[in-house]
């Protein structure tokens, strides 16, 4: 029995260990949650013709919205020609500070990011399928063409417990997106 307590007792703090960080994650996203729902409170605020558009989780707020029924909207496994900015999401706002990411020269300018490859500054052009990351996959669902907005989504629907990047684990993201066109088979 006492070779067997010392075994136990390891067991029993591994144990505790995970719950631990469980409950840390659950939290981080409980607060990711509330940046999201105090970012687009104060976006609308500001605008009130923005729309919200809620994916299993993620949130898409649409600026100059171009929702039209007569156009044709993105569709599972369809094509999304855009431009784009990623932000961590480390409170209500987002900043030059977060941006980890960008197609848009005017973007990484204003962050201070000196690129001699501007190569990169151009559309790119994505499939909505599983490949993409989970929340940026479900905010683009339903997009069109001239959208503008932002779609956000906390850790759970980004990379996870994995380091991107620069982009620490279980980051909430927030995207800025302009939809030049999309294409549906």
């Amino acid at each position: 029995m006492r070779k067997a307590l010392p075994h136990i007792l390891f067991a029993c703090l591994l144990i505790l260990s995970a719950a631990c960080g469980k409950s840390d994650l659950e939290t981080a996203i409980t607060k990711q949650e509330g940046y999201i729902e105090s970012f687009i409170s104060t976006a609308l605020k500001a605008d009130e013709t923005a729309t919200v558009t809620i994916t299993e989780g993620v949130y898409r707020l649409t600026q100059h919205d171009t929702l039209d029924a007569k156009r044709d909207s993105l569709l599972w496994d369809g094509r999304v020609t855009l431009n784009y900015a990623c932000y961590t999401l480390t409170s209500a706002s987002v900043s030059a500070s977060s941006l980890v990411a960008t197609n848009v020269k005017s973007v990484a300018s204003a962050a201070g990011w000196s690129l001699t490859d501007t190569t990169q500054f151009t559309p790119v052009t994505l499939t909505l399928d599983k490949t993409l990351v989970e929340g940026l996959r479900l905010g683009l669902y339903g997009v069109q063409p001239g959208d503008e907005g932002y779609i956000l989504f906390n850790g759970k629907f980004g990379y996870g417990k994995r380091i991107q990047g620069t982009i620490p684990a279980s980051s909430a993201l927030a995207y800025r997106i302009w939809i030049d066109s999309i294409e549906n088979d």
